[in-house]
């Protein structure tokens, strides 16, 4: 049986224990969501507030020069480039994720104007399949949405683009990304990467796997705070042919020049549209300066250890639970299930156990490696046992009900 101390006792020998200082939370709270939203980094607040009182408030309109506004885009997109295996100059912060969907699948049609579907997985996150099906209503083409198992068969001749998320949201399965774009270029399509539950959770090599275009979100292990901005990475082989359709000024190739008519900016400049948020900006910067000096295969690493025993406890210690997850081929998320997942997800935040629900019965629990230690993971599953045990879950469930009546 694994033991509190065992857990201690990796706490100790962990490489990146020293990551959680990083972070301001809460004394005596397990945070294990940062799968939706990341913990709140230590230098956020002085970096957000030096924004808004000195580089707004004393620089004014001189900051978009003198604080280097107009460069955070690219420059922040640099140094995410590193965590999922880029060039400096293939990615750049903008927009949301579903904005960038948009962009980016449109952008791959006109790279392939001869094709006229898109496939993409059955169960993807919504806002994924809800994006192309509204690019298909606009544009007349075919979006081909089918099983896990029967991607590769769905890739032909008339298939453009490829879209997949790489680590699901729901079951934290990972898709074999190089084997995927391989499958997709050998039918002749483009692959793009949703990577929101990939990017500062796992290692991702965009470059390795010859991956065509990817979209990253920021808020969740990025910490960039909620409604963080997103990113977009195109591959520098395409940025010579790339048109994407929100052609904002910002996109333009002499924005300040005024010009009548659109000039697309060369490169992955061209993904920008309209004027960026700087303060979300400033907030995203501090988040990904969390992972600096952090090697993503060792971060990697912890998560799948963090997640592996929580598997184990739970198996040890609550049977009653499912393992709704992969054990292998995993991202930095654990999927538990359960008929009452909901009041068991409530009824652990009252104990100050953060996790989160998914529909029907997924209790979703979240290892970012960067403040997630062994002995949180023991003792959410202690009080998870303390939860089933005891019978309080029910209590939540009344709560619910009384609410909705």
């Amino acid at each position: 049986m694994i033991s509190r101390n065992d857990c201690l006792a990796l706490d100790a020998a962990d490489g990146l224990a020293f990551a959680r200082a990083r972070f301001a939370l809460p004394d005596g709270l397990i945070y294990l969501d940062g799968n939706s939203l990341g913990a709140l980094p230590r230098r956020t607040a002085t970096r957000v507030a030096d924004t808004v009182t000195r580089e707004w408030g004393e620089g004014l309109i001189r900051s978009w020069n003198d604080a280097q506004w107009i460069d955070a885009p690219a420059k922040i997109g640099a140094k995410i480039a590193r965590l999922v295996g880029a060039a400096g100059d293939e990615v750049i912060v903008t927009d949301s994720v579903s904005v960038n969907i948009f962009k980016l699948a449109a952008a791959a049609l006109a790279l392939r104007p001869d094709r006229r579907v898109i496939v993409t997985e059955a169960g993807n996150f919504p806002t994924d399949v809800y994006v192309l099906q509204g690019l298909a209503a606009l544009t007349g083409i075919d979006l081909r949405v089918v099983e896990r198992d029967a991607i590769a068969a769905a890739l032909d001749e008339t298939v453009a683009l490829l879209l997949l998320t790489q680590t699901h949201y729901r079951t934290g399965a990972v898709h074999d990304m190089a084997a995927m774009t391989a499958a997709a270029h050998a039918a002749g399509a483009l692959a793009c990467w949703d990577l929101s539950h990939s990017v500062g959770a796992i290692a991702v090599e965009l470059d390795a796997a010859h991956a065509d275009m990817a979209v990253g979100c920021g808020y969740k292990f990025l910490n960039g705070g909620p409604g963080a901005p997103a990113f977009a990475y195109v591959s520098r082989r395409h940025h010579d042919g790339l048109r994407q359709p929100l052609s904002g000024w910002m996109g333009h190739a002499a924005p300040f020049a005024f010009e009548g008519d659109y000039r697309p900016a060369a490169g992955i400049a061209q993904m920008l549209s309209g004027t960026p948020g700087v303060l979300g900006m400033a907030a995203l910067g501090a988040g990904v300066a969390t992972f600096d000096g952090i090697d993503m295969a060792a971060a990697a690493a912890k998560s799948r250890a963090l997640g592996d025993l929580m598997i184990d406890l739970i198996e040890q210690r609550c049977p009653e639970i499912g393992i709704a997850c992969p054990r292998d081929h995993r991202g930095a998320h654990v999927s538990l299930s359960h008929p009452n997942a909901y009041e068991l997800c409530q009824a652990l935040i009252a104990r100050g156990v953060i996790g989160d629900f998914r529909p029907p019965d997924v209790l979703r629990l979240g290892f970012p490696a960067l403040y997630v230690r062994y002995a949180d993971v023991w003792d959410a599953v202690e009080y998870l046992s303390r939860v089933l045990a005891s019978g309080e879950w029910r209590e939540a469930r009344f709560a619910v009900r009384r609410a909705v009546t």
